[in-house]
């Protein structure tokens, strides 16, 4: 049966309602899959992140508490905070971005027009888009490099270098996720035409 079918009057059999989603295709799909993937990366980001944070803290209070008891400290307890920072960092990007929570500067709200906020918007998202393919490709080259090399961490825990660069791309494919929904999100909410006429 042809994807364009018209939905039939009422006084006419029921048809089942699946019939008449073809008219969205592939498009309403994509972007369900993308919106549902979102969701995942944003809760798994936030409890990565309270985890590394939890991490962090045990880690310099247990420091603090050996250092007082015995009068001397493990080092590693004070290198693993600054290590973990990169993890807690760059994968909240993309989430933090889709919140309004990133740093910003919001003025021209009150000063441009709804069609000119609505191109503002489309813009915002496609350099976030843009930048976080850019980083996402420097990243990966840079943890690909550091892997062939093999070097270390010059710590007490013998950690390769390269895990701690994974996290810029890791990062910014989360942060290139977001982006792509919120530029669809932003180009097929609103219209110009139908901001014109507000």
């Amino acid at each position: 049966m042809s994807c364009s079918q018209q939905r039939p009057s009422r006084s006419s059999r029921k048809i089942p309602a699946y019939l008449y989603t073809c008219q969205s295709g592939h498009k309403g799909s994509t972007m369900s899959l993308l919106r549902l993937l979102n969701r995942a990366l944003f809760k798994l980001s936030f409890a990565v992140a309270m985890t590394i944070v939890t991490i962090m803290v045990m880690a310099l209070s247990l420091s603090a508490i050996t250092r007082f008891i015995s009068g001397t400290g493990y080092d590693w307890l004070i290198e693993l905070p600054p290590v973990l920072v990169c993890w807690l960092v760059f994968p909240l990007l993309g989430p933090l971005f889709k919140q309004g929570s990133h740093i910003q500067v919001d003025f021209l709200s009150s000063v441009l027009s709804r069609k000119q906020l609505y191109f503002l918007k489309i813009f915002i998202n496609g350099v976030a888009l843009l930048a976080a393919v850019i980083f996402f490709k420097a990243g990966l080259e840079a943890t690909q490099l550091y892997f062939r090399l093999g070097q270390l961490m010059e710590l007490e825990i013998d950690l390769p270098i390269w895990w701690m660069y994974l996290s810029f791309p890791v990062g910014f494919a989360i942060m290139g996720s977001f982006a792509l929904e919120l530029l669809i999100d932003a180009v097929t909410d609103r219209s110009p035409q139908k901001l014109e006429s507000e």
